[in-house]
């Protein structure tokens, strides 16, 4: 149940985490919201949260369990869809953004419809960097997004997004991809319905351990075209 009272939640999908979601919590000293952590794996990940969220007492945890593989974009909608607060988001498991960021992204809310974290902009740090073959992939990838859908955000990609609940709840239902070009398609929609979205320098590290191989590329170069093409494109 959500805290009441509360007014953010941050939803943290985690396929196959169990080695790394209580670091993640280990690292979260307070949070004045809800986390909402999203289990489709077939590890340990969901009985890790819920012994964690019986010692942390001090933090509203909630975990959503699913015996089938949802994609990163299709966890982050069942998140979003069961959060009931005013303000929701979403970051990645593996600790690359901090619960402080996401908290101070929180703060450009309502200003704007959306807040979303950035590893290119002026004034980010990127504590531990990608090397330099992820780096060029990302800025390829970036100047493709840009050509396709018109967005003019310098970095789509970085897992740290906040927005209010009333601009997911409008374009959610329009949603078709559920891997990992969830992110393009969420802000694509959300320009196209006219919903303001602000891009905030980041404090930002490589964790090591991505979770994107080369076929997941693949996959998301096919559902972009998809998406921007597509019967659903409008």
């Amino acid at each position: 149940m959500t805290t009441p009272g509360a007014k953010f939640s941050l939803v943290i999908p985690a396929y196959n985490e169990e080695k790394r979601i209580r670091v993640l919590f280990d690292e979260i000293p307070a949070f004045d919201g809800e986390l909402i952590v999203v289990c489709d794996g077939t590890d340990r990940t969901a009985e890790c949260v819920s012994r964690i969220a019986e010692k942390r007492r001090d933090l509203s945890i909630r975990c959503l369990v699913f015996d089938h593989r949802l994609g990163k974009g299709g966890g982050v909608i069942e998140g979003l869809k069961a959060a009931q607060t005013p303000f929701v988001g979403y970051f990645d498991a593996d600790g690359s953004t901090g619960i402080g960021e996401m908290q101070r992204l929180f703060t450009y809310l309502p200003g704007s419809d959306g807040a979303i974290g950035s590893r290119w902009v002026v004034g980010s740090e990127l504590r531990v960097r990608q090397g330099i073959m992820r780096r060029l992939e990302s800025r390829a990838f970036n100047l493709l997004i840009r050509l396709l859908f018109g967005l003019t955000y310098n970095d789509t990609q970085c897992g740290a997004k906040v927005f209010t609940k009333a601009a997911v709840d409008a374009v959610l239902p329009r949603m078709t991809s559920r891997g990992f070009e969830f992110d393009v398609e969420l802000l694509w929609r959300m320009r196209m319905a006219g919903y303001s979205i602000t891009e905030v320098p980041i404090v930002w590290q490589n964790t090591g351990d991505s979770r994107v191989q080369k076929r997941d590329m693949i996959r998301m170069l096919t559902g972009l075209f998809a998406i921007r093409f597509g019967p659903g494109k409008v």
